[in-house]
Order: structure tokens, then sequence, then C-alpha cells
């Protein structure tokens, strides 16, 4: 068995430092790297494309609505000219940077409030994709496991991958818990670990209301923002080495 392990990097800005990148690449196989507009400065993000290149992890653009003071976590009405010229500018961006050290974005992640948003709203998902085609046909679009907009961006071609969270509460509908209500993250690292290993054997988690919820995930996110989170990320790593479970790019 396999799994494709991601995370939300090059996220620091300025003298304000976010995450462990140099600790959490090599664990995963593919890394989400701000492109300026949620987090991350020039410098800081091409240290995390340049690290990324060194462990051989996949780099996928982490665009986000232009909300830097509230890191991308704010709700946003763009028009659909805005969110595509926005999308497609962090794309190029990143893609630009990726190239002058020897890789390319092989895939887009929304952030925050996006993310979440485009999961439901297919009018701003439509802008999304859009702009990812526009850049690159080829590139794949990571989405929220179980959403409308999986298969509404399958049906205009693009290749996505589905996407579970190791830290994150489910309600039995599939959808994540908001991170405002009290246990939406979870803090204990073993148990997280063993739930990551029954996502992939099982293909589901237990939800917070205690139903057994199917969750089709190629991916599964790491986050490297909350308290404890390297000791999280290894000891998931060591949960699926112990499983025999490689972990691996679904993109490779």
């Amino acid at each position: 068995m396999q799994i494709d392990l991601n995370s939300d990097l090059g996220e620091s800005f300025g003298s304000w430092k976010m995450g462990n990148d140099a600790a959490i690449l090599p664990i995963v196989s593919s890394a989400n790297i701000a492109c300026g507009f949620h987090a991350g400065d020039p410098a800081g993000i091409l240290t995390t494309l340049k690290k990324a290149v060194q462990f051989k992890v996949c780099v996928g653009a982490h665009v986000s609505y232009p909300d830097l003071v509230g890191f991308g976590r704010r709700n946003m009405d763009l028009s659909y000219d805005e969110l595509y010229a926005d999308v497609l500018y962090q794309i190029a961006a990143l893609d630009g940077m990726a190239r002058s050290v020897g890789t390319t974005v092989k895939y887009v992640k929304p952030h925050g409030a996006l993310y979440n948003t485009i999961a439901h709203n297919l009018d701003q998902a439509q802008a999304v994709i859009d702009a990812v085609q526009a850049f690159n046909p080829q590139l794949a679009l990571v989405g929220l496991a179980g959403s409308p907009l999986i298969q509404f961006a399958k049906d205009q071609g693009l290749n996505v991958i589905s996407e579970a969270f190791a830290d994150r509460a489910y309600h039995q509908d599939g959808s994540l818990v908001s991170r405002r209500l009290e246990g939406a993250v979870l803090h204990d690292s073993d148990w997280v670990a063993r739930r990551v290993v029954s996502m992939i054997q099982h293909g589901g988690v237990e939800s917070i209301d205690g139903v057994f919820t199917k969750i089709q995930a190629d991916s599964i996110c790491l986050h490297g923002d909350t308290a404890g989170a390297l000791l999280m990320a290894q000891r998931i790593q060591a949960e699926l080495n112990a499983h025999q479970i490689v972990v691996r790019s679904c993109l490779d």
C-alpha cells in the first residue's frame, strides 16, 4: 500500500516564522508552497523550493484569496475575473521560481477559506479550474474528498486529487468540523497516527458524531503549523512504516 502525504509549507513572512519546513520535508512526498497571497515572502518561498528539490518532494502551488492579514482564512466574494487572475498569477509566480531551482509546479491546492469555499461553491470553483487549465491543463487540482468539487473538476478534464486531513475532525457527512468549534483540530499524536493508518486501510474515519464516515483519500495533509506538528508527523511516519505503507507522491 502507498499514500501521498502533503504539508503546507513556505508560510513564514519576514521575521515572522511559521512551521518547520526543513524537518517536515523529509517526511512528506508533496509540498503545498505558499505563493505570497496568504503567507510567504519571496526569499522564504525560494528556500523552501530548494529544500523540496533536495528531498525530491513534489511541488504544488498553495493558492489563496489575497488575504495576507487574515492568513487566507477569511471568506471573500471576488468576481470571476478577479479570482481567475489571482490564481493564475500565483501559479505562474511559484512555477517561475521553481524552474529556477530545477523543478516545476505539478499541482494546485487552494488554501484556507478558498479551499473550503470552492468545495461547494462551484461558481468560484470554475474560476480556479479555468486558471489551472489556462496555465497548464496537465496540473492536478487538490480538493476536499467527497465534496461536489471533485466530480465537477473531473468532468472538465482535470486530474483531481481527493484529500483528507490527518489532524482534523470530520462530521458524518464528510465535511470538516469548523476550526471555531472545540475538537476541530486533533492533538494526540499517537491517536492521529493510528487514525491515518485506519483511514488508508479502511477508507474512512470515525466522525465527531461517533459514526464511521467513508473518505476516499488519494493524499493526506499533515499540518505543519499546529502545536506539536513535527512530533505528529514523525509518529505518522513511524506508524506507516510499521504497517509497510509507502509514502509516495500520487503524481509520480
